[in-house]
């Protein structure tokens, strides 16, 4: 492969340019490397360990270098890798399909992935709630195929509680291809007693012990009217519902949200679980790079390009704020939340979606990328690879540049070593296993 700085192709261009346009044709090349070394400490050369330091430079792009330093013999710290606690999917039937389960089997082998996430798990196409002859009829037998499967492979869900079955609707506002409703419950009390069964009854089939490991999110972006016709005020009742719901279960089985959309309601939310004596477990929420820049119309190349480069690690201070130190679980993100934005397809979305990922990982408990796979129908199922899906792997299995990256991560072990030095675009990270035995060095453009 070529070197993504003195082999890649030449950039014929010498007046400043817009950054998205300089990031565009960086990630022509080689986005991210990463690279090997069994060099400790003792063993450096003479002349190099007089500074303790290594060094990497970047060769110039327009005339212009960058040096960065690290010191090996310097302690490490942590490196968390929250990223591995959840991926994302799309809705909860796919789960039933065998070409989706295979996909999951290896993102989880390959890349470590320990929960999934999906919408749409009360939805009336897993049948889980019907009326009949006026009385509720639960099935819960999807459901257990689903999870039977993740359980086997040795992953947990993070349960989406969403959408509502239209038996127990206020109204028919639906979202998406296969119409999940999205209004609140006619009656809290109905939505109550379903989550009283259905919780109840992975109790029963999984056991406390196991089901307790699972984090219980309510809803999906309800700050967005899309998602949620009910408002604030609404939506925090129905939280309170199933918090009362399930704690009456358990107190151990873990309860959490509001999963808005950009990081929204989070100081709300607390003031008003603290006043109604329902307290989250965790913190949950969402966040792309594109959402406060420029209008729903504005592409998202433009758009990445008014964003700073700390974009989602500011955002995960202001959520850290909020959580305290309760878990803050990022249950979705991406590089943009265009659905079929070629950038996913791309170099660039490994090498900055690796970029986001280093940056939050002192500061969240989940990052959950959206999504591991390109079978995905929110608007329609797609029928060719490569179409801007969101997914790590697209429609046949065959992983997208982000896989890559994801593994690339991956190697850097669980020891972090800090670096000096800056530049525009370019990223250095140093890490190691826990023995700090091997030196892994990851380069980001």
């Amino acid at each position: 492969m070529q070197d993504p700085i003195t082999n890649g192709p030449e950039l014929p261009f010498t007046t400043p340019m817009r950054r998205r346009t300089l990031l565009r044709r960086l990630g022509a090349g080689l986005a991210v490397a990463v690279g090997h070394s069994t060099c400790r400490p003792a063993a450096i050369d003479t002349a190099a360990s007089a500074s303790k330091a290594v060094s990497m430079s970047s060769s110039p792009l327009v005339a212009a270098s960058a040096t960065f330093a690290c010191d090996l013999s310097a302690p490490s710290q942590p490196r968390r890798h929250p990223w591995r606690h959840c991926v994302g999917s799309c809705h909860a039937p796919t789960a039933l399909r065998a070409d989706w389960q295979q996909q999951l089997a290896r993102a989880h082998r390959e890349l470590g992935f320990r929960h999934v996430r999906f919408h749409g798990l009360l939805s009336d196409d897993m049948g889980t709630l019907v009326n009949q002859d006026n009385q509720f009829l639960f099935s819960f037998f999807n459901i257990d195929r689903v999870f039977d499967f993740l359980l086997s492979i040795g992953m947990r869900p993070l349960v989406e509680l969403s959408f509502m079955p239209a038996t127990l609707s206020s109204d028919g506002n639906s979202v998406f291809h296969y119409r999940a409703n999205v209004t609140p419950p006619r009656r809290m009390a109905d939505w109550q007693l379903l989550m009283t069964k259905l919780v109840g009854h992975w109790v029963e089939r999984y056991g406390l012990d196991e089901v307790a490991q699972w984090p219980l999110e309510v809803w999906n972006e309800p700050n967005l009217v899309a998602f949620w016709t009910g408002g604030q005020a609404k939506y925090f009742e129905l939280f309170q519902a199933t918090w009362q719901s399930v704690k009456a279960i358990s107190p151990r089985l873990q309860v959490g949200g509001p999963a808005t959309a950009a990081n929204a309601w989070l100081d709300e939310f607390n003031a008003f679980c603290a006043a109604n004596a329902c307290p989250p477990d965790f913190l949950s929420t969402h966040y792309y790079p594109t959402d406060a820049f420029g209008s729903v119309d504005t592409d998202t190349e433009s758009q990445l390009a008014d964003a700073p480069m700390s974009v989602m690690r500011d955002r995960a201070r202001e959520a850290r704020a909020a959580a305290g130190a309760k878990p803050l679980y990022y249950t979705e993100w991406n590089i943009t939340s265009n659905p079929r934005d070629p950038l996913h397809d791309g170099p660039f979305c490994a090498a900055l979606a690796t970029h986001f990922m280093l940056e939050v990982d002192d500061l969240v408990d989940a990052f959950s990328w959206w999504a591991f796979t390109d079978i995905f129908e929110e608007n329609y199922f797609p029928s060719i690879p490569y179409h801007g899906g969101f997914g790590l792997l697209d429609l046949y299995g065959v992983p997208k540049p982000v896989y890559r990256g994801f593994q690339m991560l991956d190697q850097l072990g669980t020891r972090r070593r800090r670096v000096d030095g800056e530049h525009a675009t370019v990223r250095v990270h140093v890490g190691a296993p826990d023995d700090d035995a091997v030196t892994s060095v990851l380069l980001l453009n």
